[in-house]
């Protein structure tokens, strides 16, 4: 299991327009790429408890901080965080180690960059593997207006394009307490408006939920955030409507191989439907919350090796 102090150094690399920081692990391996795609508010130290199996199993991995998180660019462009941009960095990452394709793991929004990769660069991505989020269909209006109708204003993802700089505002106040307060176990909902978690959880003054990492892995990502600020991050968000303009003529059908794993806890609700858009998809369920690599580091990193191993000629 990785430390603080063996977590590989990264180096930055220039690509697509920007640089990204980028962590590597088993390079001895070359020609059977792997990439993990970070969620939010993360960071590409979330996959330290795989990265070694991954490498001794024969992997080369790749773990960047993507565009916005880390040491990595922040463009001051809103649309520069649009899908487009994303899943153009994780190919020009390939072509940057020149490889054809690769097996793409990602969380929460890295489960989203994965997603729109199979759709937007499909003969880049060999097999797919998501944590937390799957693979969402395109509603018939464009995505924050359909969360809104639905959950209100106060939904976080509605507040963060409906009234941008607010969010990021408090949550740059209180770096510290919002992710210890956020990284935790079973995580529920927040009164009085269980909508505005993420703000909530910025002011809240007494944890919920035991710790998912220590204070010295946490720290980590604090001072990630403290150099950062969260605009650019929470930029992902207020770019969705974009992306549901973007993906409007593509074939939604995604048809590589793919594993789904799901916290049976977490709050995100499993698709009904995943198997119709993803027909050569496998569901796995953990007894954890959001935090799936994280809570769950072993059984995570069996399920994936096991899984890829299965599927391995496929």
């Amino acid at each position: 299991m990785t430390t603080i102090a063996d977590f590989p150094e990264p180096a930055l690399i220039a690509l697509n327009g920007i640089d990204l920081e980028v962590f590597e692990a088993g390079q001895e391996n070359r020609g059977n790429p792997i990439v993990l795609c970070h969620g939010w508010p993360e960071h590409a130290y979330s996959w330290r408890h795989q990265m070694p199996a991954l490498a001794a199993a024969g992997y080369h991995v790749i773990v960047p901080n993507q565009r916005g998180y880390g040491n990595s660019s922040c463009p001051e462009d809103i649309t520069d965080y649009d899908i487009a941009h994303l899943t153009g960095d994780m190919a020009a990452l390939l072509d940057h180690f020149a490889y054809d394709d690769a097996v793409f793991v990602g969380h929460d929004w890295g489960a989203n960059v994965v997603w729109s990769m199979a759709l937007l660069h499909a003969t880049r991505v060999k097999k797919i593997i998501s944590l937390a989020l799957p693979y969402q269909a395109r509603t018939a209006v464009p995505w924050i207006e359909f969360m809104e109708t639905v959950f209100g204003m106060d939904n976080y993802f509605v507040h963060f394009n409906r009234q941008p700089g607010v969010a990021d505002a408090v949550l740059n106040q209180h770096v510290g307490q919002f992710l210890q307060n956020l990284f935790r176990k079973n995580l529920p909902p927040i009164p009085p408006e269980p909508g505005m978690m993420m703000i909530n959880l910025a002011k809240a003054t007494a944890p919920l939920g035991d710790p998912v990492m220590s204070d010295d892995e946490l720290a980590v990502f604090t001072a990630a955030f403290e150099a950062t600020g969260f605009t650019g991050s929470i930029n992902w968000y207020r770019n969705m409507d974009r992306n549901w303009q973007i993906l409007a003529d593509i074939d939604p059908v995604i048809n590589q191989p793919a594993l789904m794993i799901y916290g049976t806890q977490d709050m995100i609700p499993p698709s009904e439907n995943l198997a119709e858009l993803v027909p050569k998809v496998q569901v796995l369920n953990l007894d954890c919350g959001h935090w799936i690599q994280q809570e769950k580091p072993l059984k995570t990193t069996q399920a994936i090796l096991n899984w890829l191993d299965v599927t391995q000629g496929t």
